[in-house]
């Protein structure tokens, strides 16, 4: 078995295959092989599918851009495929057995990039933490510290990427849930404008249009080609993102220019870690160096009260989909089958009525085309910290028994410069530009104008040629 492909990106891998150098069937043994070895001290893949994934590998396979690859999806939300276990982290959905019954439009455009599936990983509880630590799989740990989170929602995909057992994996994002585990493993996060990713065929959209689908990687380039090969809506979606001019992989390396960027750092009254804080501080130094022209600047709409009614949207939402839920296992679904504060959070929702969710909708539409006008007045881009402190311990931002909520308190506030751009729709990426003393990863948040990825690409791509990720390694890892 092949043990010099954990520390290649998925454009290597697939370059491989092109090349003669590598078969479909390699790709997907190392990365069953590494999954084995590293998987029983991450628990970052909760579902299997080698021998299906060996099957495939063994061709035909689409030849799409990472033909053979090794890949994983998350097992919440948009990652769907027919057959396939889709548990979003419940035990009642575990218990109960239940395989989804269609493909995800993303899922199905995963594979015809040539992406093999080898599994599905872990999630906190219906989504709802920054933490993946659910009662019905366990924590997962990050390969940079084992006593530390990998972050939520998509902690088991971020651990898995970051400890090398794939070189990329499927990432959802409702709050932050792409990028704040990238912040805490390392990698890059990237949540796309909304509508450049159809949530079809099940889905029209997620929370009112906050939730987005997209992967996390370790390289530019492979965000960039990946996002190439499942962008662009679907018939029957209710919105699309403009379409962009060129391939996506074209801007990276591609001049970016001298762009006018904001710097938003301990603000919003946010309590800032130092090292966040010195994170920020060091991206702003970066891009100045590189010829942008840098300045204490955000949009003052960031500091109204309006992202608040971002909580009746998702509150209500859940509620619903806890209705949902119940009718596909055949059951009414009560407090017993979830943690206290999912339950919490479901009754909330209940309780919003038809006129209180309009409201909620209408003041959403109000704070982001407030905030909308910074970019529109002249700004390229917004840096700020992707989430307000380290990577924190396991255990830190689980419900707390007899107070309701606490978990949710705590994940906004890790979460308050993530969320505004779920409420926006604008594209924000999460660089790992920063570590701390004892080697835990900070990421910097980028945000440009809706539909502008390729801002964020040209400039992810400057910062990446400039080194400051590059060869960087946990201790966990293949």
């Amino acid at each position: 078995m092949r043990d010099d492909l954990a520390d290649l990106d998925a454009t290597a891998q697939a370059e491989l295959v092109r090349r003669g150098e590598a078969t479909p069937l390699e790709l997907v043994d190392a990365a069953i092989a590494r999954i084995e070895r590293l998987n029983p001290r991450l628990n970052a893949v909760i579902h299997e599918h080698f021998d299906r994934a060996r099957a495939e590998a063994r061709g035909p396979l689409p030849d799409g851009p990472f033909r053979g690859v090794p890949f994983l999806l998350k097992d919440l939300a948009g990652g769907y495929s027919a057959g396939d276990p889709h548990h979003w982290g419940t035990r009642f959905l575990r218990d109960a057995g239940y395989r989804h019954p269609t493909t995800a439009h993303v899922v199905d455009k995963f594979r015809r990039a040539g992406l093999v599936v080898v599994g599905r990983t872990n999630v906190p509880e219906l989504g709802a933490w920054a933490t993946t630590e659910s009662d019905a799989y366990g924590p997962c740990r990050n390969p940079w510290n084992p006593e530390h989170a990998s972050g939520g929602s998509s902690g088991g995909a971020a651990a898995a990427v970051a400890s090398g057992m794939v070189p990329a994996a499927h990432a959802s994002d409702g709050g932050g849930s792409i990028r704040n585990p990238a912040s805490q493993c390392g990698l890059i996060g990237l949540k796309p404008t909304r509508g450049r990713i159809s949530l079809g065929p099940d889905i029209g959209e997620g929370w009112a249009g906050l939730a987005f689908e997209f992967a996390v990687t370790r390289s530019v380039r492979d965000t960039a080609a990946l996002l190439d090969a499942v962008e662009g809506g679907m018939p029957g979606d209710p919105y699309e993102a403009p379409r962009p001019l060129r391939p996506y992989l074209q801007e990276v390396g591609a001049p970016a220019g001298k762009l006018r960027i904001g710097i938003l750092g301990p603000q919003l009254g946010a309590e800032v870690h130092p090292e966040c804080a010195a994170a920020v501080d060091g991206a702003a130094r970066r891009l100045a160096a590189l010829g942008h022209h840098v300045e204490e600047s955000f949009p003052a709409a960031l500091n109204e009260d309006g992202f608040a009614y971002a909580i009746t949207v998702v509150a209500a939402s859940q509620a619903h989909l806890i209705e949902v839920m119940g009718r596909m296992i055949g059951r009414p679904l009560g407090r017993e089958d979830m943690d206290q504060d999912n339950w919490a959070i479901t009754e909330l929702g209940r309780g919003v009525s038809t006129v209180a969710y309009l409201d909620a909708l209408q003041a959403l539409n109000d704070v982001r085309r407030r905030v909308a006008t910074w970019w529109a007045d002249g700004h390229d881009l917004l840096v700020t910290p992707t989430i307000t402190g380290p990577p924190p311990r396991l255990g830190e931002h689980r419900p707390v028994p007899g107070e309701p909520l606490m978990a949710w308190q705590r994940t906004g506030a890790l979460l308050r410069f993530t969320i505004p751009f779920n409420v926006t729709g604008q594209p924000a990426i999460s660089l790992p530009l920063h570590w701390t003393a004892d080697g835990l990863p900070i990421g910097v948040q980028l945000v440009a104008a809706f539909g502008r990825e390729d801002v964020l690409l040209r400039v992810a791509a400057q910062l990446e040629a400039d080194g400051a990720w590059r060869g960087r390694r946990p201790p966990i890892h293949a």
